[in-house]
């Protein structure tokens, strides 16, 4: 579908750009755009051969991968946004260069580094620390200053330690051993997280390339229409079920609120909702799109490699708090819609079932994928690369999602550039890993977290919550996971919360700081497409996506909401209680129901809300005598209304 003439795809590219620095690549013409698109082309192609048949020591892997990403980053991305997009300059091409030198002295001097381990040359230091320097600054401008901000301050942690106050000190680490620490070995840059970026996420952001490039974006949003453009309030419905879809292939808050809502938010502003409302829906609801299995943010394969369970049961975990969190923005988009009395779509607005029904077929590869990652049979590298094949086979189906040798070429280079913000991201997130475990600082943290809280549950999740909000706050998903994770996840472990949840729980907030101002990257972008005022946008978005604020901790005090330990009809009985809830809380949030809601309703509708969607046999019944004296009460009034004569 192409593009709302209100906005047009400049102002889209502009919007990516200003809001999702990975986007802000520059533009080569003549030899540098083949130079860099070859580049990526061959970062694809050596990332599949070593999931196919090449087997590499994980050092040598890890440290190619972050050769091409460093290097394509550097060619790519400029220091700042201003200046010529078209022109490389000495200085980045000896960054680039540099970066080559650094990440490859490794795979030269493979068996002499492993060999002399501990006991490192000046040359060696010399290396190591122009690496993390060369790490830092491509995170800079691939992510943005948070990131590399927090990276910092852990380092500079580690060699003032001893300067730290209270329970933060620690004797303190000479600069050589930071070093050592940081590069030669696998707990910093070359860490977990870019292991997991070597192998699974660049795969998987490999498919979502492909599965874009046979046009499966446009059908998600063909196929919302059909599904629920006739509703009432049919284009903010439409909004939310395309959102989801579309965060199978995406990762990007904001690249799901411009994708999605170039075309959803004119649509929902010529039908009657307010700009910032319309804004808010498609901000929270693309914002969700990261939690929605069955493949989610790049966050959940690192959880699964830090809590050492199959992603598979990360997804299924997350299967029922991510239908509740689109459940509640349904809801409040239901009643905002029914309280301004707002139509749906008209058949002539909605594209023709038939021509929808033909193209189902390019769902087949999302469902092939998740058989994949169901069998025992398949690993998630084997899966998505099952996945990719699947997409071009089921896209030679028709002629027009038929993939060509130059299409093939181009999402190889697509998956390639789209994997950049991760690979730096989280080669600048090992630094802050190698940082924990080498002075204890997560331990400390954890145990600081608890003596605020007083050991109190409800006071430990808020703080963290806090924390994962303020963390998230310009800085991507995935290093925020990795953050939280390692400082905050413990102190609610020791609280027997089971490890699941209590990662869980960091990974959510995470994610919704894209829409909790005062830095709501996802809500701002929304405005930008709805002309709406991005601090109000924000503010709406957070009171739309109420769920996601209330899931976790739904998910930390019943874990049956996760399908931890649990039966078939306990995790049911979680999520319907939690479901009529969440109707509770937006009614009220909302101000209608079966009609208006006066104050004293909103408020009442909201506590019975809140005590239906706390587990307990007593919560619950507190809470559904509420609703229902509310809906009651709200139904009267409507009938009553729908008598009284109009006025002429």
């Amino acid at each position: 579908m192409s593009v709302n003439s209100e906005l047009n795809q400049q102002e889209v590219q502009e919007l990516i750009e200003k809001y999702d620095k990975e986007s802000a690549v520059r533009n080569y013409q003549g030899p540098l755009k083949w130079i860099t698109f070859i580049g990526l082309i061959v970062f694809s192609l050596y990332q599949l051969s070593t999931s196919l048949f090449l087997i590499l020591p994980v050092q040598i892997h890890r440290s190619i991968h972050l050769a091409f990403g460093l290097g394509l980053i550097y060619l790519l991305f400029p220091a700042t946004t201003k200046g010529n997009k078209q022109k490389l300059g000495i200085v980045n091409l000896i960054l680039c260069f540099l970066s080559l030198f650094v990440t490859l002295y490794w795979v030269v001097n493979y068996e002499s580094l492993v060999t002399r381990a501990g006991n490192y040359t000046s040359l060696d230091m010399f290396v190591g620390g122009l690496a993390i320097v060369l790490v830092l600054e491509a995170a800079r401008r691939v992510v943005g200053w948070p990131i590399t901000t927090i990276a910092a301050i852990f380092l500079l942690y580690t060699y003032f330690g001893a300067y730290m106050p209270g329970f933060l000190e620690h004797s303190g680490f000479s600069m050589k051993r930071m070093i050592s620490h940081a590069y030669f070995t696998l707990e910093g840059v070359y860490g977990t997280p870019l292991g997991v970026s070597a192998t699974f996420i660049f795969l998987f952001v490999l498919f979502g390339a492909f599965l874009e490039k046979t046009g499966v974006g446009d059908y998600f949003n063909d196929l919302s229409l059909v599904i629920a453009g006739r509703r009432i309030g049919g284009p903010a419905k439409v909004a939310i079920f395309s959102s989801a879809l579309q965060g199978t292939i995406s990762g990007s808050s904001v690249a799901n609120v411009v994708t999605s809502g170039a075309f959803t938010i004119p649509m929902m502003k010529r039908l009657g909702y307010r700009s910032e409302f319309a804004a808010a829906v498609e901000a929270s609801s693309s914002t969700g799109g990261q939690i929605m299995p069955p493949i989610m943010g790049a966050a959940a394969f690192l959880m699964a490699e830090f809590i050492g369970i199959p992603y598979w049961d990360i997804a299924k975990a997350a299967a029922l708090p991510a239908i509740l969190f689109f459940v509640g923005i349904w809801i409040m988009t239901h009643f905002e819609a029914k309280k301004l009395g707002l139509r749906g779509l008209t058949r002539e607005e909605i594209p023709d079932k038939k021509d929808v029904l033909k193209r189902s077929y390019l769902l087949l590869p999302i469902v092939i994928i998740i058989l994949a990652l169901m069998s025992d049979r398949f690993s998630p590298e084997q899966s998505a690369i099952i996945g990719i094949i699947s997409t071009v086979l089921v896209g030679a189906i028709r002629k027009e999602t038929r993939m060509s040798f130059a299409d093939i070429c181009e999402a190889l280079a697509s998956g390639a550039k789209m994997a950049l913000g991760v690979v730096a991201a989280t080669a600048a997130a090992g630094l802050i890993v190698g940082t924990v475990t080498l002075t204890g600082i997560g331990l400390k943290l954890a145990n600081g977290l608890l003596s605020l809280s007083g050991g109190n549950m409800f006071l430990t999740l808020f703080f963290t919550m806090i924390a994962s909000l303020i963390l998230g706050m310009g800085t991507p998903t995935t290093a925020n996971y990795i953050i939280t994770s390692t400082i905050a996840a413990p102190a609610i472990v020791q609280l027997d919360v089971p490890v699941l949840a209590a990662h869980m729980f960091t990974f959510y907030f995470g994610i919704v700081a894209d829409i909790t101002p005062p830095v709501a990257l996802a809500a701002f972008a929304a405005a930008g497409i709805a002309r709406s005022k991005p601090m109000k946008t924000g503010v709406e978005s957070t009171r739309l996506a109420i769920a996601a604020f209330l899931a976790p901790y739904i998910f930390v005090m019943s874990p049956q909401l996760l399908l931890i330990d649990t039966t078939f009809m306990e995790a049911l009985w979680v999520m319907c209680t939690s479901i009529i809830g969440m109707i509770g809380v937006g009614a009220g949030l909302i101000g209608f129901w079966m009609s208006r809601l006066t104050i004293v309703l909103r408020i009442l509708a909201i506590v019975g809300g809140i005590c239906a969607i706390i587990p307990g046999l007593t919560t619950d019944i507190i809470g559904f005598v509420l609703l229902a004296g509310v809906f009651a009460y709200s139904t009267y009034v409507g009938k009553k209304e729908k008598k009284l004569p109009v006025q002429g």
